[in-house]
C-alpha cells in the first residue's frame, strides 16, 4: 500500500498482523525492560547489575562451574561472559582458575564472599514479586510459557544450546 491508500483500505489493527501491539517481540521488549527496571534498584543494593546477578544464581545453584558450562547455562557466549566474570571476580565474589584435570578450561568457583552474598539475595524474588503487583499464579504461567517459547527457538536454531 502506498502512503496515498485511504485510511478506510487499511486494515483495521485488530485484524491488522502487522499491528505493533499484536506483535510478541514487542510485548517481550516491553516486558523486559520494565521487569529489568523493577530488579535494577533491588540489585543496586547487592552492587549486582542483572547479567551478574544471572552468573550468581546459577554459581549459587551448581558451584563450582567451567565458564562454558556457564555459558551454556546462560546462553551467553564468551565475549560477553568473559567482561562479567572479570568484574564479579574483581569484586571478590567468584574466583577464576585453570582446571587441574584439563587446562583449557576456565573453573569458576565463589568465594566466602559470593557464597555470604546469597544470603543478602534471598529477598530479591519476593521484593521483585511485590514491586510487580501480579499475582503468583500470572507469573507462574508467564514463566511457564516463556520456558515453552525458550525451548522452541532452541529447537528451531535461533538459541545457542
Amino acid at each position: 500500500m502506498s502512503v496515498d491508500t485511504p485510511a478506510a483500505q487499511l486494515p483495521s489493527p485488530g485484524d491488522d498482523p502487522l499491528a505493533l501491539d499484536r506483535q510478541v517481540c514487542f510485548a517481550l521488549a516491553v516486558a523486559n525492560r520494565a521487569v529489568l527496571a523493577v530488579y535494577r534498584p533491588i540489585l543496586d543494593e547487592l552492587g549486582l547489575t542483572h547479567p551478574q546477578y544471572l552468573v550468581m544464581l546459577a554459581l549459587w545453584e551448581r558451584a563450582p562451574l567451567t565458564a562454558r558450562q556457564l555459558g551454556r547455562t546462560l546462553q551467553l557466549d564468551s565475549p560477553t561472559l568473559s567482561p562479567l566474570l572479570k568484574r564479579l571476580e574483581g569484586q571478590g565474589l567468584l574466583t577464576r582458575h585453570r582446571s587441574e584435570v584439563d587446562e583449557r578450561q576456565l573453573v569458576l568457583e565463589l568465594t566466602d564472599a559470593g557464597r555470604e552474598l546469597r544470603a543478602r539475595a534471598e529477598s530479591v524474588p519476593q521484593q521483585v514479586f511485590e514491586a510487580l503487583g501480579v499475582g503468583l499464579p500470572e507469573l507462574e504461567e508467564l514463566h511457564a510459557a516463556l520456558v515453552r517459547v525458550n525451548a522452541a527457538a532452541l529447537r528451531a536454531g535461533a538459541l545457542r544450546g
